[in-house]
């Protein structure tokens, strides 16, 4: 009943890591480029990640070297690793299809997760 669920955030000190899960439903997942967004308060919700069935990838430059988005379709699955992590990068962190809202996948946006870094 629930098409994406995100976990993984938390509160962590700049510097730090944490990696973001993203559990998917339906037999269709594989065939969908998949992202990972994230709307800071009084932000705009941005694509910051994005991986296509086949698997490249791509991102924001603010987060380009720091961050690696994977999937497992096995498992349907998207992960997001998220290393040296500055306070700029607290935001509530959703996935869905890229671009969103393909599919019963992207139908609805999750309650994503929170990712709080502090200096």
């Amino acid at each position: 009943q629930v098409q994406l669920v995100e976990s993984g955030g938390g509160l962590v000190q700049a510097g730090g890591s944490l990696r973001l899960s993203c559990a998917a439903s339906g037999r269709t997942f594989s065939i969908y480029g998949m992202g990972w967004y994230r709307q800071a308060p009084g932000k705009q919700r941005e694509l910051i990640a994005a991986i296509t069935s086949g698997g490249t990838t791509t991102y924001a430059d603010s987060v380009k070297g720091r961050f690696t988005i994977s999937r497992d379709n096995a498992k349907n699955a998207v992960y997001l690793q998220m290393n040296s992590l500055k306070p700029e990068d607290t935001a509530v962190y959703y996935c869905n299809t890229n671009p969103p809202g393909l599919g019963r996948i992207g139908s609805y946006w999750g309650q994503g997760t929170q990712v709080t870094v502090s200096s």
